[in-house]
């Protein structure tokens, strides 16, 4: 147990008195017989005496000596990691601190001395066992490691829980088993947190938030109960599944590496890609709109352009007429070797040099095919007698 009342010598110290639940440390009665004890000194005292006779002042030195020994039963001793709580008729009536005290004797007052600075630990999940000459050795206790996770798993957990007294008055009398207490309420603690968790977090990333969720639960917990102890930490040991199916749990961990693994190369590849289909995205986006703005300015062109023939032709359709069909030919015949031969010639056979119609290599120019003797003058449209044709 956490706290061990001290016990006095012969019966007569009440700090060893039965503590709050009944419970006997010693496993032999702590109330002082009075009876007994006046009885011994009588033997004694007949003993010492010649006649073996008592007389008045005889009896009266002994209940002198009985009653010096039940007011000195009151002192008691509180060490440096002690704290004293006194109780009076049953109820606290004092709280005392290390030192050598005194209290009423029994059955006025009792005295227990919790020790309130120790930190005291409390195994969940294994018991450690003497192995002998290999040493302390951990047995499992299945039925408190065993722990469903939130993704359906079993997992094998084995933690300690320590813990310290703040309350020593609340911790003597407000729970009859102290140490069960804290176990169950820690390992209810432990099983809902894991409930919450999947079992790959539990194993790595958050065994240490699960530590400090556990503790602040058991601590709520233990405070709701008014037990007067302090959580000061959670430590998990072991976190693993059961060795009946461990070999299947490799095997599904190494699936979801490999899952894993196949994951990051396909954000790899998408990292990769994305950016350069959204640049050609917006290159396509940047021609077009550019092919627009050129298309746009073009047809504004054409368009002013057209609007001011329009204006000339009004003013003088004839000559408007002759120029733009002046300019059609020159753009389409200029490029041409051509020879033009007027109407007004009768009877004459020219005599084409198809070959030399043809472009010479730009290495070698061509020299000018030389004109016909009796055709007219070469041009590159018709004669004012023909006429413009509209």
């Amino acid at each position: 147990m956490t706290f061990n009342p001290r016990q006095g010598g012969d019966g007569l110290n009440p700090h060893g008195a039965k503590g709050p639940w009944g419970r006997e440390p010693s496993g032999r009665s702590r109330r002082p017989d009075f009876e007994e004890l006046f009885r011994r000194i009588v033997e004694r005292l007949r003993g010492a005496l010649p006649s073996g006779r008592f007389t008045a002042g005889t009896l009266g030195a002994a209940a002198l000596v009985l009653f010096a020994l039940w007011v000195a039963s009151g002192i008691y001793f509180v060490r440096p990691d002690e704290e004293g709580v006194v109780l009076r008729f049953g109820a606290v009536s004092a709280v005392s601190a290390p030192g050598m005290r005194y209290h009423l004797p029994w059955p006025i007052e009792v005295a227990y001395t919790p020790k309130v600075r120790n930190e005291n630990k409390i195994s969940i999940g294994f018991q450690p066992t003497d192995a002998g000459d290999e040493g302390t050795q951990l047995s499992d206790v299945v039925e408190e490691s065993h722990m469903l996770t939130g993704d359906e798993n079993i997992v094998d957990i084995n933690f300690t829980v320590y813990w310290k007294i703040k309350d020593a008055p609340a911790f003597l009398f407000n729970a009859p088993n102290q140490e069960a207490t804290i176990k169950a309420v820690a390992e209810s603690a432990m099983r809902e947190v894991v409930g919450e968790s999947q079992i790959e977090r539990v194993q790595t990333s958050q065994r240490e938030e699960i530590q400090l969720k556990v503790r602040d639960l058991t601590q709520r917990a233990l405070d709701a109960y008014d037990l007067g102890v302090f959580v000061t930490r959670v430590q998990m040991l072991k976190a693993d599944p059961p060795g009946e199916v461990i070999a299947a749990y490799r095997d599904v961990q190494a699936a979801r590496a490999d899952q894993e693994s196949k994951r990051n190369e396909a954000e790899a590849y998408a990292n990769r890609i994305v950016p350069q289909a959204r640049g050609d995205a917006a290159h396509v986006v940047q021609d077009a709109e550019a092919y627009r703005q050129q298309a746009i300015a073009e047809a504004s062109g054409e368009a002013k352009r057209f609007l001011a023939i329009d204006a000339e032709y009004r003013k003088a359709p004839d000559v408007t007429r002759k120029r733009l069909y002046l300019e059609a030919m020159s753009r389409t015949l200029g490029p041409l070797n051509k020879i033009v031969v007027d109407d007004s010639v009768k009877g004459v056979v020219p005599y084409l040099q198809l070959p030399g119609l043809q472009k010479p290599p730009a290495a070698e120019p061509a020299a000018p095919p030389r004109p016909l003797p009796s055709a007219p003058a070469l041009t590159n449209g018709p004669t004012d007698e023909q006429g413009p044709t509209p």
